[in-house]
């Protein structure tokens, strides 16, 4: 008898999205985790009686968001405050006639991918040659995409961009603790990495380092670095799928965390390090009035950085901090913690970009295999990758193919 009727791999937004649905429904789930924490991307360190989000902090397109459902649901607060990034604090090292005129710039760009897009389908191919602002709208690709827009497909960026909004929400108790207490009550088996998958008969069998597990399915929610990579022997049915994973690779995007009780400094304010290059942090100054400094660096930028090391992350911060605010402040900064996704085990990366030419592999990558094998996460989403949400609805769309696939598999029963 299989060990459950389905075992889902990840405990991340996709995982729990899935494990809500199925158990709501009356099957036999297990979930299983590399790691020792559930939420994969979502993580919320507590620290310093702080909790800082290390991934994903922000309740992208909120009004339509299924976080935010469960959020109310759950008691957790939800700050429905704008958000005051793209406004510079005090016009600090960007002035008014310079904001106004990079965000033109942008804007110009936007409109070429959408009315003059280059047969290549490569977002760098819309750029203006020389143009005077295209460090900052390579950074903007950092943040937003994770990646350099020689890398991105513009079908793709698009597709998110018309499904997006601009309202953004945030959580005090952290975007990951609400994604890790929304596991539902099933059984969960942490510090458990699957090391092969197999399809013998009619049942799935999974290999870890706990022993084998077996189920009649499973739902996979792992990232498309380890589905193309080599860290799982797959079976060749899968090359398909791998092949998809491939052409949606990660980017890079992490956050520091700096220690800062200037008082004088406004709360929940915004500075960007340097417009006048792609490779420069985002700083967002005292979030919800708290004494830190959350910086953000993406694609170049966080490559080069992670590669350093979190105290040359800091010195960088630091001194991109201090050139705004001015000397005094350096001896009020200190490193508290900081995230490195693309070294982190069973990740590799922060979220998918679809390469020039491969928006259609987030469909490929979706599609269930042979009744048995269901595929969720980020990447799977055609419009909401890189969020939350987008793995939170794939997993349960996930879920809701293996219900009309695999009816027989409601009320099946598990071992004791």
């Amino acid at each position: 008898m299989p060990d459950a009727a389905v075992v889902i791999v990840g405990a991340g937004a996709a995982g729990i999205g899935a494990a809500r649905r199925l158990a709501a429904a009356g099957v036999s789930v297990l979930v299983i985790e590399a790691s020792d924490r559930v939420g994969g991307r979502a993580w919320t360190l507590r620290t310093r009686g702080l909790p800082l989000d290390l991934g994903c902090g922000w309740l992208h397109s909120a009004e339509r968001n299924p976080w935010v459902d469960i959020a109310e649901e759950s008691g957790f607060r939800i700050d429905r405050a704008p958000s005051s990034w793209g406004q510079q604090y005090r016009h600090l090292g960007f002035s008014k006639a310079d904001s106004n005129a990079a965000r033109a710039a942008f804007e110009a760009f936007e409109n070429r991918l959408r009315d003059a897009p280059p047969p290549s389908d490569c977002a760098a191919n819309a750029l203006p040659t020389g143009g005077p602002w295209t460090p900052f709208i390579e950074t903007l690709s950092g943040y937003i995409n994770g990646v350099g827009l020689a890398q991105l497909s513009i079908r793709d960026y698009l597709a998110y961009d018309d499904a997006a909004s601009d309202t953004n929400w945030r959580l005090p108790a952290g975007y990951g603790t609400l994604i890790a207490a929304s596991l539902p009550a099933v059984p969960l088996r942490l510090s458990t990495p699957v090391r092969g998958v197999t399809l013998d008969g009619g049942d799935v069998t999974l290999t870890s380092d706990r022993g084998d597990i077996s189920a009649s399915a499973a739902i996979v929610t792992v990232s498309t670095a380890v589905l193309a990579g080599d860290d799982i022997a797959w079976p060749d049915s899968l090359d398909e799928h791998r092949q998809a994973a491939a052409q949606l690779p990660l980017g890079l995007a992490n956050k520091l965390f700096l220690a800062f009780d200037d008082l004088s400094v406004d709360a929940d304010s915004h500075l960007l390090g340097n417009p006048h290059r792609s490779r420069t942090g985002s700083y967002y100054l005292r979030p919800f009035g708290r004494p830190v400094i959350e910086a953000f660096v993406g694609g170049e930028a966080a490559e080069d950085l992670e590669a350093a090391g979190l105290d040359a992350a800091a010195a960088f911060a630091t001194d991109e901090v201090t050139a705004l605010l001015g000397s005094s402040v350096r001896t009020k900064l200190s490193l508290i913690a900081g995230s490195a996704w693309r070294s982190a085990d069973g990740f590799g990366g922060s979220y998918s970009h679809a390469l020039p030419g491969h928006h259609d592999a987030r469909r490929r990558l979706a599609e269930p295999l042979d009744s048995r094998l269901f595929f969720a996460g980020e990447a799977c989403s055609s419009t909401d990758f890189s969020t939350a949400h987008g793995a939170l609805q794939s997993g349960i769309a996930a879920a809701e193919a293996l219900l009309s696939e695999r009816a027989d598999l409601v009320m099946a029963p598990a071992r004791r």
